[in-house]
């Protein structure tokens, strides 16, 4: 949901509420204005009546409503001194509607030649569920207009006063690190909106500086740390063969050799890291797995029947991902060279692919990884010298960065899984 839109939302539900509670107060104040507005008519009414009786005393016999939606009946002084002016609303049959209509009655009373007599006045007025069904529509027809007028002016007028804010956004979504990219401010006289294009462009301008450092650092450190490890290693290879040593000097320089070609690979694998989170690597393509993977199996048949692991390959459906090609490689020969390593003898690697991933399953004498810890750096679950602990930690990373997604669980084996599309 767009901002506009997010705006709405709440617009029109407290804009309900409003409406709502104005209908209420709208309608007890009309039904208050009826009523003083009927009260007062039957008030005159009342007065015109008294003086049509003084006139023409034979108006006093009429007892029954009628054409004159009135009645007067005499009654005894007690109790004319019980009735005062009442207003009231009840009920009268009409003979129209065939039904039992609401009116307003006045009962009153008066002296007319030294009797009392009790007066009451009947005034037709507005059926209240009438009246609440007509305000329920009408306040319908209003909520709906008003929405209707929001979402134009929200459409015309908003978009177009938040239009330097999307083009900010637009100019966002588009820059990538590593090309040759620039922020440009939008023009615009709104405070708000130049300083976000300040900040932003001081954001970007900060984070391509950094990104080149960091670009510059990690290819000056490819170069600087191989090199002296590489002279060092020579050095010692040469010592060694000389074959002028103790035993005890010989495998000590053997263990310092072996320290090194660790180093050259916690090195090498701590760059890829670099690399793949400062996205340092080409752009995407489509790929084939079935064709790496069959590939990779080949390359690592020898190592396999060293370690007398069995590898089979299931293919069940053609997989291809938009990823760089390296990084596929790396991601598939990392799993299988884990499931190689961390296995038993005699045992087996099986690798299945499908529509939507692919599954490589492995057995192992150790029991369930945890899948929360298995992907960390330099974790390990083993005693191997030469494991760097950052095999899984690059293929976490080369997931990540293309919204793949990667499972673990074991059923007697272990499994992974990684999904690489939908």
């Amino acid at each position: 949901m767009n901002l506009l839109n997010h705006t709405l939302k709440y617009l029109a539900i407290a804009l309900l509420g409003i409406l709502s509670v104005w209908a209420v107060l709208f309608y007890i104040n009309m039904l208050d204005e009826v009523y003083d507005s009927l009260d007062d008519g039957l008030d005159n009414y009342k007065m015109l009546i008294i003086d049509k009786v003084r006139e023409d005393p034979g108006t006093l016999s009429r007892n029954t409503f009628g054409e004159g939606n009135y009645e007067i009946f005499e009654i005894s002084e007690k109790e004319a001194r019980k009735i005062k002016d009442i207003y009231q609303d009840t009920l009268m049959y009409m003979q129209n509607e065939k039904d039992l209509e609401p009116v307003r009655m006045l009962s009153t009373t008066f002296f007319q030649n030294g009797k009392h007599y009790e007066l009451k006045i009947i005034s037709s007025m507005v059926e209240e569920d009438d009246l609440i069904e007509d305000l329920f529509f009408a306040l319908i027809w209003l909520y709906v207009a008003l929405l209707a007028s929001i979402l134009l002016v929200n459409n015309l007028l908003l978009q177009k006063v938040w239009k330097p804010f999307y083009d900010i956004l637009e100019q966002l979504k588009r820059f990538r690190l590593g090309k040759e990219q620039s922020f440009e401010p939008v023009e615009t006289n709104v405070k708000e909106f130049r300083v976000l294009n300040e900040t932003v462009g001081a954001l970007v301008n900060h984070a391509v500086d950094i990104y080149s450092s960091q670009k510059q650092f990690i290819e000056n450190a490819s170069h600087e740390l191989q090199t002296p490890i590489a002279i060092s290693m020579n050095k010692l290879e040469l010592l060694a063969e000389r074959n002028n040593l103790p035993e005890s000097d010989m495998e000590m320089v053997g263990q310092v050799i072996q320290t090194l070609e660790r180093l050259t690979r916690l090195n090498k694998s701590l760059l890829l890291l670099s690399k793949i989170e400062n996205r340092q690597f080409s752009e995407a393509e489509i790929v084939s797995v079935n064709q790496i993977l069959k590939e990779l199996t080949e390359e690592f048949a020898d190592f396999a029947a060293f370690k007398n692991v069995t590898i089979s390959l299931d293919e069940k459906a053609d997989l291809r991902a938009l990823m760089s090609k390296d990084l596929a490689a790396i991601l598939i020969s990392n799993l299988l060279k884990n499931a190689i390593v961390h296995n038993v003898s005699a045992g087996t690697v099986n690798i299945e692919i499908n529509t939507h991933s692919f599954k490589i399953t492995n057995s192992a004498k150790a029991a369930a990884l945890d899948p929360e810890k298995m992907f960390y750096r330099f974790h390990k679950d083993s005693n191997d010298k030469n494991n760097t602990g950052l095999g899984l930690a690059i293929v976490k990373a080369i997931v990540g960065f293309y919204g793949f997604e990667i499972r673990y669980w074991f059923e007697g084996v272990h499994v992974i899984e990684v999904i690489l599309t939908e």
